[in-house]
């Protein structure tokens, strides 16, 4: 036995996947500055994307409304004029509701169908919460997860993955609302370090816990709280993050997802946090853009 465990030892070492994230870069924060400058999405496209390429990521996710009717053209030449890849689109939803269940599933379907010719590997799903945040009933669990596989089954047949994102409602309770969704099978994890934080419980914990289910994982941080204009170090430690992803094989997204609240100090033009942002990354994580 001790020779035959030497002789295959090679080969289960092999069959360990190498760690080769894809770092990506999200666009809400510019949503964000376009809101504070009172500019409708439309007006700011063009320095949308050049502000990534400028910042040097080459793969960006999107969220879905700069795919709308009236944008999507715009945006899938400026994709291409600015050499950047769209691997991951982020849209979220109501599969609580019987009324609105339906709807949220056509439109991610819909969503699939549409962003399959531009590359796209992965859509990313978050549930929407009850007003004020309210605890969604048993029964209401029970639909979501209904919902949840009915929605992974019409999105991989256009050949992408369904990724479950998190917020802070879904935290609450030791993760219930999360670890109930996670009992569908095969909806993969997009993990969203920051909120897990949030939400009140032990990153770490949920990292280790989701797996090799995580396919995308969302990177912003703070200082006492409070979202920073740049992803560095700070409350959240993604150093520990960091060495968990490279000693399990990771390879899947590392997604700067930065944000703005109201304490976050703006000290410098939104590129240039990105694009240090890309370095801290890089460097923590080992990766290049």
């Amino acid at each position: 036995m001790q020779r035959r465990s030497f002789l295959l030892a090679p080969a289960l070492l092999a069959a360990k996947p190498a760690y080769a994230p894809t770092l990506t870069v999200q666009v809400y924060v510019f949503t964000q500055w376009l809101n504070r400058e009172k500019r409708t999405l439309g007006s700011g496209l063009d320095e949308i994307f050049s502000g990534f390429r400028e910042a040097g990521y080459k793969h960006v996710e999107l969220t879905s409304n700069l795919l709308s009717p009236d944008l999507a053209a715009r945006t899938a030449a400026l994709l291409k004029q600015n050499g950047l890849q769209l691997p991951v689109v982020y849209q979220g939803g109501n599969i609580h509701d019987a009324a609105e269940s339906a709807k949220t599933i056509d439109a991610m379907a819909a969503l699939a169908a549409q962003v399959k010719p531009l590359g796209t590997k992965a859509l990313v799903f978050n549930t929407a919460p009850k007003p004020q945040r309210g605890r969604k009933t048993d029964e209401e669990l029970a639909r979501q997860r209904e919902a949840m596989a009915e929605m992974v089954k019409r999105v991989r047949a256009h050949g992408l993955t369904l990724l479950l994102h998190q917020h802070a409602p879904e935290m609450s309770e030791n993760s219930r609302e999360w670890r109930d969704l996670l009992r569908v099978k095969p909806l993969g994890v997009c993990l969203d370090v920051h909120w897990i934080l949030r939400g009140g419980q032990d990153v770490m914990t949920l990292v280790r816990e989701a797996g090799p289910r995580i396919g995308d994982v969302h990177l912003r941080n703070s200082h006492n709280g409070v979202w920073d204009e740049e992803l560095g170090d700070g409350d959240v430690d993604y150093r520990a993050v960091a060495a968990h992803l490279k000693q399990t094989g990771y390879r899947g997204y590392l997604t700067v997802e930065l944000a703005w609240e109201a304490g976050t100090k703006i000290s410098r033009p939104l590129v240039e946090s990105i694009r240090r942002s890309r370095v801290y990354a890089e460097e923590v994580f080992g990766v290049k853009a």
